[in-house]
């Protein structure tokens, strides 16, 4: 809240990042921002149709091909432009968060009551090792559900007044989403004992299942798509940004930065639906998944870090909002999330090793880019 206010410019961390590291490290940090974002919308894609596939019993051999139609369809939406996307994300978002309601109200009042539970304990529980990685892996999972969170900085330039309208759709949306989520936990652990649901798949069909019979599972399956669409359609909103503020920068072609009559980033469009389709070809869900847990937390250490750069290099710069509680609050939460970067590193060795080659491989990256443009313009 406070660098978005700071510096209310469309493209995120990034933004933090070029102003407190230098170009090469804002150069970093945003490329390994639209990575993740992009890879994020490539394994959305499959899990919307995997999803579908079990909704709709068609061949999982058509699950890629189907996830590309979903891609190139929404970039096809998003070329109409913001006010569009916003709109469906409005009414998306909505629809998410009373189907989310009934789930958990159904849970708590409707759910018969249970008593046959497991008490084998888990051989993790007798291994350290084993239960670290555990709890790491079941770390990524969470980063998945609260991803976005900090969606409102890449529009900050869009908003009429960021200094007031950033931090409250940052406090509010966060606070939504800890209660539904929390409550929704708590509601299917309610319905179902651990050794269900250690077992389930998709834990809320199977509690709805329990409650209602017959076509509930359908039911919910249906939200998850409508979910898993409001996702995507969040990710093709503001992950264009991050290409569009690079290019603004010099730090892509400048054709990146050009923008049609409805707000939207076209040629940064472009280019970030054709690396979701190649993502979605290449990758599987779970290879996605992991790469961009791993991705997420190596940028948000890199962003929460900026505050401590910028209060240091620039400390008159003008701050409508600042974090409360500094130094000591932003210090304990920058060492989470470090810690957690330590954790998935020691966790997914294959993975690590990924982002350690896409981090060597960034510097020459950078410098044939600026060449490029470079040439480019000449």
């Amino acid at each position: 809240a406070e660098l978005g206010t700071m510096l209310p410019l469309d493209g995120g961390p990034y933004v933090y990042a070029r102003r407190a590291y230098g170009e090469f490290g804002g150069f970093l940090v945003g490329w390994s921002d639209w990575l993740l974002r992009t890879s994020s919308m490539a394994y959305l894609a499959v899990a919307l149709t995997e999803y579908g596939s079990g909704l709709f019993s068609f061949s999982p051999a058509v699950i890629t091909p189907a996830a590309i139609a979903v891609l190139i369809s929404f970039t096809a939406f998003h070329w109409l432009g913001l006010r569009v996307g916003s709109r469906a994300q409005e009414i998306m978002s909505l629809f998410k968060v009373l189907a989310f309601f009934v789930i958990i109200a159904a849970c708590f009042f409707f759910s018969p009551q249970l008593t046959a539970v497991s008490t084998v304990k888990p051989s993790l529980f007798s291994d350290p090792k084993l239960l670290f990685v555990a709890i790491a892996l079941s770390m990524q999972n969470i980063l998945g559900t609260y991803a976005g969170w900090h969606a409102p900085v890449y529009f900050s330039e869009e908003n009429i007044d960021p200094a007031k309208s950033i931090p409250r759709s940052l406090f509010t949306g966060v606070a939504l989403v800890t209660a539904i989520y929390v409550l929704i936990n708590l509601g299917i652990l309610h319905a179902l004992p651990i050794s269900k649901l250690a077992g389930s798949k998709l834990a809320a069909a199977d509690a709805a299942q329990l409650i209602f019979g017959g076509y509930s599972s359908r039911v919910v399956t249906s939200i998850m798509l409508v979910s898993l669409l409001g996702i995507i359609n969040a990710a093709f909103l503001f992950t264009p940004r991050v290409m569009f503020a690079l290019s603004r920068d010099g730090l892509f072609f400048r054709s990146g930065a050009k923008v049609n009559t409805g707000g939207t980033p076209t040629t940064a469009l472009l280019i970030t639906a054709a690396g979701a389709i190649i993502l979605t070809s290449v990758g599987s869900f779970d290879k996605l998944f992991a790469f961009t847990a791993l991705l997420t937390v190596l940028v948000d250490v890199a962003a929460f870090g900026t505050i401590f750069v910028l209060r240091w290099k620039e400390p008159e710069l003008a701050r409508p909002f600042t974090a409360r509680g500094y130094p000591v609050l932003p210090a304990i939460v920058f060492a989470g999330a470090g810690l957690l970067l330590s954790a998935f590193l020691v966790s997914s060795l294959e993975n690590s090793l990924y982002a350690a080659i896409g981090i060597a491989v960034s510097y020459p990256v950078y410098l044939l880019v600026k060449r490029l443009v470079k040439s480019v313009a000449v």
